[in-house]
């Protein structure tokens, strides 16, 4: 399937490096309003760069657009797309508000082509493993989720607008914090639940700007810091947490009557899955109580030594699924960003639905809408849209 990138920034550096992962997919080319961008993309990727945005929609060959604009633009890009009769891959969100989005289901059914949207992750190793293990019920009942995504405080103090990639592309510091975090990042953990879990049925959401400088000039600083309680059939809750002043953290965790699932980084694609045993019996709970005597000890008589206030537990890592293939965005980035396209091309192919449905896509708008603007719908907020059960890749 011949594809062209829509938006030559920062990310599409991800798509072009994990791209060969899939020869099914070729490049045709790159359209970005700085001609520039498209043009060192397409020297370091293949492809032609396009010179305006009519000129890629009027490449017959091309079958599926990637939509890498900011977010702000989807509403309108996607649109031109869907009405040239071309498939979309949209980058997260699938636009800012439900409202939007519904509108690009209906375009995409009425022209009769395909509509997905990041991100891919819930494709992953990682995400897979984990959902075998909850459907085989090793953890018994779920009764409650803990998922964060903290990016850290990486402003002002880090200057993420210095930040720039192999192209001499920087990192869009003025649209991440006018878009707001949760907008770019929620959806990472949300995507996963979704798949686990099915549709949340209500949400209740607070939003909070603690940094409203970070060290550059934007029109509206959005919330860097959103939590929420989201409720699930069968009695699950998670609670969400997404923000840009909490230290790093991007785990989840999942607590069962028997056992604890636990993923120290979301952001990986094969990191493992650790399963914890709640409570501990026999000799596992021996082992670690004196391990936690000791730990008390420790923390008592060497107080600055790392690990102070460590509580040890008797975890076992879970096989993945599958051995992870191809080629990641890089080191410290065990990310693939084209198996979204690519999952989209085989729906296509076999004439089946995409694990990453538009549907998925319209569901995540409402919640994240609902995390970043509690105002909008009540903090309390009974959800209306759904989506069909995902198929498990593995």
């Amino acid at each position: 399937m011949k594809i062209a990138l829509l938006g030559g920034g920062y990310v599409a550096d991800f798509y072009g490096k994990t791209l060969p992962n899939y020869p099914e997919l070729t490049l045709a080319g790159a359209f970005d309003t700085e001609a520039a961008r498209a043009k060192s993309f397409c020297e370091l990727y293949g492809g032609q760069p396009y010179a305006s945005f009519e000129a890629l929609l009027a490449d017959k060959s091309v079958e599926m657009v990637f939509n890498l604009t900011n977010p702000r633009a989807h509403l309108e890009t996607t649109s031109r797309c869907l009405e040239a009769g071309k498939h979309v891959y949209s980058e997260k969100p699938l636009a800012m508000k439900v409202e939007e989005a519904a509108q690009l289901l209906a375009l995409a059914k009425q022209n009769g082509v395909r509509l997905a949207c990041a991100p891919c992750s819930l494709l992953s190793e990682t995400a897979q493993t984990l959902w075998k293990a909850l459907r085989e019920g090793v953890i018994g009942k779920v009764r409650l989720i803990y998922a964060n995504f903290d990016d850290g405080m990486i402003a002002p103090k880090m200057s993420p607008w210095n930040w720039v990639n192999e192209r001499g592309v920087p990192w869009p510091a003025q649209d991440e914090f006018e878009v707001g975090c949760t907008y770019e990042h929620a959806g990472y953990v949300l995507t996963w639940l979704a798949a686990f879990f099915g549709p949340v049925r209500r949400i209740t959401s607070f939003a909070s700007c603690q940094i409203p400088d970070k060290g550059i000039a934007v029109g509206t600083m959005a919330p860097d810091f959103t939590t929420g309680c989201l409720e699930y059939d069968d009695g699950v809750v998670a609670r969400v947490t997404c923000g840009l002043v909490a230290p790093h953290d991007k785990s989840l965790t999942i607590v069962g009557d028997d056992a604890v699932l636990t993923v120290r980084d979301v952001r990986h694609d094969a990191r493992p899955v650790l399963l914890t045993r709640t409570p501990e019996t026999g000799w596992r709970a021996r082992v670690t109580d004196r391990a936690n005597r000791v730990q008390r000890k420790l923390d008592r008589w060497f107080p600055s030594l790392p690990g102070t206030g460590k509580h040890w537990h008797w975890t076992r890592q879970l096989p993945l699924v599958r051995p992870p293939h191809g080629r990641f965005v890089g080191p410290g980035k065990d990310v693939d960003f084209c198996r979204g396209p690519a999952e989209l091309a085989a729906a296509i192919a076999g004439n089946r639905p995409c694990r990453l449905s538009p549907e998925l896509g319209l569901h995540m708008v409402e919640l994240i809408e609902s995390l970043q603007f509690p105002a909008r719908r009540g903090p309390a907020h009974t959800l209306t849209t759904t989506f069909d059960p995902i198929d498990p890749s593995a």
